[in-house]
């Protein structure tokens, strides 16, 4: 029967992707065009109607049939068997001296400043893509709403994809964000959705812009792709680098392993705390997502004190063991001199301070 309803849910994808030209499916969004359209043309690193990675495009081709294939014969292990656990942290009132980190599961966090609050690739629903049904999030992993979210002086996200680019999450908190930081065309998608253009800022690689309170937000490459439809890298995709009150935090977003983090290393860094994809690979998309072993070699080339493993905990996108990531990373961190922090969802995490390490995670399915 999961079987069945897998299938059944990847048709509707494909057939609600035909229908983007009816608008019928605010979810889906809207590529740029007409104008817009008319200032990426111009881009470098936009070319025959598409966005490229620095490194070439061929190695972040998806294997689409042993893809499916992977997922339909996946083991229970994707998915925990029992809730996660998660601390309760009032998100409004607490103030702290230096930028203090809350994770809420996947790529969602929200960095508390002394000068201002910023939310990255926010996700509050229950599953994610426009199906309903499909791509469920973990029990314990939704603790966290937007109406729990404190006011939002810059909200940033890394690419369009579902899981970081949630419709019904941003719609929920449009009142409450004051500033939006977008990779190149991702803008399109905010103003089809109502959206005050004046408030968003699209950025292209190694492009900087700064928030009237002093927070300063670099968009770097990545290597990975982009689509809300069939149409596939009409818009861009970043990683950032966020300075604010002294401090320097990176965030991968999603992307394979390569030499721009070294790059980034040696531009931006070092770095207080790096934020790093550690989940959803696959032997089906080699390049697409990074191993952890990947992820611990990326942050040492990124030169960092601390990693914080993201894109985990609140999904199965792919057909790995759920908490496998975050093993792997622990590691192949002792590698290394820097250290890794591993807060439960919701668990306040204050640059200065010691890093979260109690092992929350180690059971594994029924």
């Amino acid at each position: 029967m999961n079987k069945k309803k897998t299938i059944i849910g990847l048709l509707a994808i494909m057939a609600i992707s035909f229908a983007q030209g009816c608008k019928l499916f605010d979810a889906l969004g809207q590529n740029p065009e007409g104008a817009a359209l008319k200032q990426i043309e111009k881009l470098t690193n936009y070319r025959n109607g598409a966005f490229h990675n620095l490194e070439g495009d061929d190695s972040v081709k998806v294997n689409g049939f042993k893809a499916l294939k992977s997922m339909l014969s996946r083991s229970e292990t994707v998915s925990p068997f029992n809730q996660l656990p998660s601390f309760t942290t009032n998100l409004k009132s607490l103030t702290f001296t230096a930028p203090t980190l809350i994770w809420f599961g996947h790529s969602s966090v929200l960095i508390k400043t002394k000068v201002g609050n910023i939310l990255i690739d926010p996700i509050f629903s229950k599953n994610a893509g426009p199906v309903p049904g499909m791509v469920k999030a973990f029990r314990g992993s939704t603790t966290y709403r937007s109406i729990d979210m404190p006011a939002i002086d810059v909200l940033i996200i890394s690419h369009d994809h579902y899981d970081h680019l949630d419709y019904k999450t941003v719609l929920q908190l449009k009142d409450k964000v004051k500033a939006i930081v977008v990779p190149i065309g991702v803008g399109s998608h905010f103003i089809k959705w109502g959206f005050d253009p004046k408030r968003i800022t699209e950025l292209n690689w190694n492009e900087s812009t700064q928030t009237e309170n002093k927070i300063a937000i670099t968009a770097t490459p990545a290597k990975h792709r982009s689509n809300r439809t069939l149409a596939v890298d009409k818009t861009l995709w970043a990683s950032y680098v966020i300075k604010i009150d002294g401090y320097k935090i990176f965030y991968s977003g999603d992307g394979g392993y390569g030499q721009h983090f070294k790059q980034i290393g040696n531009q931006y860094g070092p770095f207080d705390l790096a934020l790093m994809e550690c989940g959803q690979y696959s032997p089906n998309w080699p390049s697409h997502h990074m191993t952890p072993e990947q992820t611990a070699q990326a942050a040492q080339d990124l030169q960092t004190q601390i990693v914080q493993p993201v894109h985990w905990a609140k999904f199965a996108e792919s057909d790995h063991p759920w908490n496998e990531p975050v093993k792997r990373l622990l590691s192949a961190a002792k590698n290394y001199g820097y250290e890794v922090n591993i807060p439960e969802i919701g668990q306040p995490f204050t640059l200065g301070q010691p890093v979260k390490n109690t092992i929350w995670w180690n059971y594994e399915s029924q």
